[in-house]
């Protein structure tokens, strides 16, 4: 057997391989009790929007990823894209039945923990079929050695969602969780407990994992999706997090031994789709949502020139690109990446 084409162990160290995704044939997830939790808390079912984004705005997002792709391969960085999936088609289980959403973002439904690629078991029911979009991909790494696994699949039954919208998380009833709810540090895990993650979710992640990681758990500080537009794993010793969603005191205690920079606030947010800007109580922060090439190097929103500024009085040059429907989209550049190959050890960073 050939080398495992999969090693990530962080999110920082310097890229040979990665997953963009694709935003073709993408509409908004079906109006349930799932879709509600993770994405629309503050609506009812009836407000939620429903059917295929408009094409102008597909377009325009393969755009920019195509942009964002010849900047990756300039960089000698090897390139897949997901296959084009009939989100439109109806699929179901016994207990409900649903259309799909988009492969814009494989960083939710998939997480790289060094030679692992694991398949997460997703909140939205819209997302249960989304890794197909994925598999030859999934099966070549495999053949090269990589070690697949999949998260038992969720029921996803109403009851899951049966909870207070104000603080909204799944109940522990399984384990059900977004792979873009964990921040990679090596050896440590942080698990976001959120709309998109319950408890249960990180312990089964802790159980897979085995003691060789630790899974550490950030609980009633966020919790509205995911991770990643909250902290950013710049280089060991420096993070980058939102103000509005950790403080020093909230912070999780593996990070208070790093320095952490708080990011200034997001610019330009009178530019994005009405729709969206009450959608995800995450969204404001999108733009923050950085990805990095190596510790030195990451690909940012150009217009956050405040948040840029910062990175370079921090020894990190910055790619200005764009994506211009991030927001309504619900996904930055570590959101519609994913990974797969990095240099570098397998480190524990804290104590």
């Amino acid at each position: 057997m050939s080398k495992s084409m999969v090693w990530s162990c962080n999110e920082w160290d310097p890229l040979e391989e990665v997953i963009v995704g694709n935003p073709l044939r993408a509409r908004f997830p079906t109006a349930d009790p799932s879709t509600r939790l993770a994405e629309f808390p503050d609506r009812s079912l009836e407000d939620i929007p429903q059917g295929p984004f408009p094409q102008q705005i597909i377009d325009e997002t393969e755009e920019d990823l195509g942009a964002f792709v010849a900047v990756l391969k300039e960089a000698g960085v090897t390139v897949k894209r997901p296959e084009t999936w009939p989100h439109e088609a109806t699929f179901s289980t016994i207990h409900w039945e649903s259309k799909g959403f988009y492969n814009y973002c494989p960083r939710d439904i998939m997480l790289v923990v060094a030679d692992q690629i694991i398949e997460t078991p997703n909140v939205i029911r819209s997302r249960a079929q989304e890794a197909f979009g994925y598999r030859s991909i999934l099966v070549d790494y495999l053949k090269s050695g990589a070690k697949w696994y999949g998260a038992p699949k969720p029921m996803l039954r109403d009851e899951l969602f049966d909870v207070d919208l104000s603080r909204p998380t799944p109940r522990n009833d399984e384990p059900a969780f977004d792979a873009a709810n964990v921040l990679r540090l090596g050896r440590d895990l942080i698990y976001l407990v959120s709309a998109t993650g319950n408890e249960l979710g990180g312990q089964w992640l802790q159980t897979l994992l085995g003691e060789e990681f630790r899974v550490h758990f950030l609980k009633d500080v966020y919790f509205g999706s995911h991770i990643d537009s909250t902290f950013a794993a710049l280089r060991p010793g420096l993070a980058l997090c939102s103000p509005a969603r950790v403080n020093d005191e909230t912070m999780p205690e593996i990070l208070k031994q790093w320095e952490v920079i708080y990011s200034p606030p997001m610019e330009g947010q009178d530019t994005h789709d009405a729709d969206y800007l009450s959608r995800s109580i995450g969204s404001k922060w999108i733009d923050m949502n950085v990805f990095s090439i190596n510790p030195n190097l990451v690909v940012a929103d150009r217009d956050q020139t405040a948040l840029i500024k910062l990175l370079e009085r921090h020894g990190i040059d910055v790619i200005r690109l764009k994506l211009r429907h991030s927001k309504l989209l619900g996904g930055g550049f570590h959101c519609v990446t994913l990974d797969v190959r990095r240099v570098g050890p397998l480190e524990r960073y804290f104590d």
